[in-house]
């Protein structure tokens, strides 16, 4: 948890569903303190080659995370290369929503 009024790291995902798939062209953005070029990504745990962007259309499946000095580690995204996903919206769900789920082949 954060102090209240901490700002963390958030990894938003366009097209905005979950899980992720590789073939909706996903792009990942991170967002937190600093700037792009304090960005530093990881893929499946490991540092990976697109730090100082802030952005990027994922080309792999894995779990992606990033970071931001200031605002720590966002949570980790992932994205499948399955053939059927049932997929939620890419947003904080609460118990009453109305929510649209997505079979995709």
């Amino acid at each position: 948890l954060s102090p209240a009024g901490a700002q963390t790291t958030q990894l938003l995902v366009n097209p905005p569903w979950m899980p992720a798939v590789l073939w909706d062209q996903v792009t990942l953005t991170c967002q937190g303190s600093g700037t792009a070029r304090d960005t530093i990504w990881y893929k499946d745990g490991q540092r990976w080659g697109l730090n100082s962007r802030d952005h990027f259309t994922v080309t792999e499946s894995g779990t992606y995370t990033c970071e931001r000095p200031g605002s720590g580690l966002s949570p980790p995204v992932t994205v499948l290369n399955d053939q059927l996903v049932l997929q939620v919206p890419a947003r904080t769900l609460l118990e009453g929503d109305t929510v649209t789920l997505r079979c995709r082949v």
